[in-house]
């Protein structure tokens, strides 16, 4: 993305914040939600303290749940994740209940950070994640809980690539890396995208 359409962009969020606007960037996996959520945070915040990031990865069950639940290998799944958590964080953001310390992930430990940002009054809060836009179990309380959202798409045969690369840095194989991205991640792409009409803007 080019830096006047991130300008545009952060000028469309400028103009509709107010004491506290949430929004949310939504898209599969790959597909370059935190880069472009990152990179609006930073233009928004060369005026001040403006903004924060807010990553719905953040509430990805432990490893250990996962084991016990027999779906690691599922790790990025709609059930993977504790959705009445990030509902529950996202109210308290969403009613300004005083200061949130939001988990993050580590993609090293590949575990969730407990209070890897803290959120206290910044008037915009975004969050990024797959499953903002999913109108089913606790995940359809989440749009209406944003103020806007974005869906960022890319074509499967960008995602792979940056998938694969992804998977492996992070100490997969290259077999196990393919099979995971053939059997869930494309699989959860195709769920997202499916979501995509119920986006204000679609990137």
């Amino acid at each position: 993305m080019t830096d006047t359409a991130l300008a545009d962009l952060a000028k469309r969020v400028r103009d509709k914040a107010g004491v506290r606007f949430v929004l949310g960037i939504v898209g599969p996996p790959g597909a370059g939600k935190s880069t472009l959520a990152e990179r609006l945070r930073d233009i928004l915040n060369e005026s001040g303290n403006v903004a924060v990031v807010a990553p719905m990865d953040g509430f990805h069950r432990s490893n250990a749940e996962l084991d016990a639940m027999g779906a690691r290998g599922r790790k990025g799944e709609p059930d993977t994740f504790d959705a009445e958590g990030y509902v529950a964080a996202l109210r308290r953001v969403r009613e300004r209940q005083g200061r949130v310390e939001w988990p993050t992930f580590s993609r090293i430990t590949d575990e969730p950070v407990p209070g890897g940002v803290v959120i206290e009054d910044e008037p915009i809060v975004i969050t990024e994640g797959n499953y903002l836009l999913l109108d089913d179990g606790p995940w359809k309380d989440v749009r209406g809980l944003l103020d806007e959202v974005w869906f960022v798409d890319v074509p499967d045969a960008v995602l792979v690539p940056r998938l694969l690369e992804r998977f492996l840095a992070g100490g997969r194989s290259r077999e196990e890396a393919e099979a995971k991205i053939a059997a869930s991640d494309l699989r959860n792409a195709a769920l997202v995208r499916a979501t995509r009409d119920r986006a204000d803007l679609v990137l």
